[in-house]
């Protein structure tokens, strides 16, 4: 199902957990139905994240079929359980999904610390039935150039998964920000410094920065497995590295963040004086996020300093300077869903 699956509030609007309760679904379920386009969600006006609208419960509650239906299409299943639907082996399976046929929607890390693939049911069931399938699904042997790919190495598997999440993520992204906000969310912190230098722009992407998905978290064993030996080039690392987005602040190109709008921002390390036009004002130092912090006496004389002046210190992550676009890097290119990738259980 395609399309945007933000709308606008209307009337009583239930948490993510209720909803799912509301919906028969567990919350696993109901996030995939979330990011699937299946259940549409509005954003909550008082900060607190997606919520669901009552009118949207009872559309689905009126759906024939409910709530077995909707359990069932968004019911993803392992390896094992895939083969059984499409008929065919195990190792045929993991065959056509190392190829790319077959994309996975999670995965997740069992207890004997090997990785597992989940996919979606309805979509193994859709690639069985199609006809231009049958010699994939029933030949004796796979065509030669699928053969000898698989010879050399090849999966797909992590690369795709990780080009659906960002999917996910895109749709939800509502301004230039949020989308730099998602593309970085499947950079570590490390690559983020690298390819967005500015520590002001740098705090206000992570801002926007998604959480990372609840069947792995950055550094865990499940996400080191799934990157072991990939080639390095992550989907939303091509995007922060080709270039800026102009989301209509009068910025162009080569200006620095926030000189359209007169702004003026120090170098971290630097000075500068923030100070009403025609008011004598103090410099004050800036740093970046993480920078370490002073000690009690200088952060208690500074901030006696302010008062008197009529000026601030700055702690902490700077605001958003007037004028400051989302970086291009993180936009100007679209994702790249498939490439090369090591081969995983």
């Amino acid at each position: 199902m395609s399309g945007n699956t933000i709308t606008k509030p209307d009337g009583l609007a239930y948490t993510p957990s209720r909803a799912a309760r509301e919906l028969g679904l567990k919350r696993r379920e109901f996030d995939l139905a979330v990011n699937l386009g299946r259940i549409r969600t509005v954003p909550d006006e008082g900060g607190g994240g997606r919520r669901v609208a009552r009118t949207e419960i009872d559309r689905l509650r009126a759906e024939d079929g409910f709530p077995e239906a909707l359990v069932e299409r968004v019911r993803s299943v392992s390896t094992g359980e895939a083969a059984g639907i499409m008929g065919v082996t195990g190792d045929r399976f993991t065959r056509l999904a190392r190829v790319g046929l077959v994309v996975p929607v999670a995965f997740y890390l069992n207890r004997y610390r090997t990785l597992v693939w989940l996919y979606l049911a309805d979509e193994v069931r859709q690639f069985a039935a199609d006809e231009q399938n049958a010699p994939l699904v029933k030949g004796r042997a796979l065509p030669g150039e699928l053969r000898a790919q698989l010879e050399d190495g090849l999966d797909l598997r992590a690369r795709n998964w990780r080009g659906r999440h960002l999917g996910f993520l895109l749709r939800r992204a509502g301004d230039p920000w949020e989308r730099a906000g998602a593309l970085a969310a499947l950079l570590d912190p490390v690559q983020i410094a690298e390819i967005v230098k500015d520590p002001y722009e740098r705090a206000h992407v992570n801002r926007f920065r998604p959480g990372p998905p609840t069947h792995g978290a950055p550094g865990s064993p499940a996400v080191e497995r799934a990157e072991r030996d990939h080639d390095g080039r992550r989907p939303g690392r091509d995007q922060l590295a080709a270039g800026r987005p102009r989301p209509g602040t009068g910025r162009s190109p080569g200006t620095p963040s926030g000189a359209a709008s007169g702004t003026s921002r120090a170098a971290p390390g630097r000075t500068r004086t923030r100070a009403p036009s025609g008011t004598p004002g103090r410099s004050r130092p800036c740093a970046p996020r993480g920078a370490p912090a002073r000690s009690a006496r200088v952060a208690a004389g500074a901030r006696g300093a302010s008062r008197r002046t009529g000026t601030r210190t700055c702690a902490g992550a700077p605001p958003r300077p007037a004028g400051l676009a989302a970086p291009q890097k993180l936009l100007k290119t679209r994702p790249r869903a498939t490439g090369p990738s090591p081969t995983a259980p």
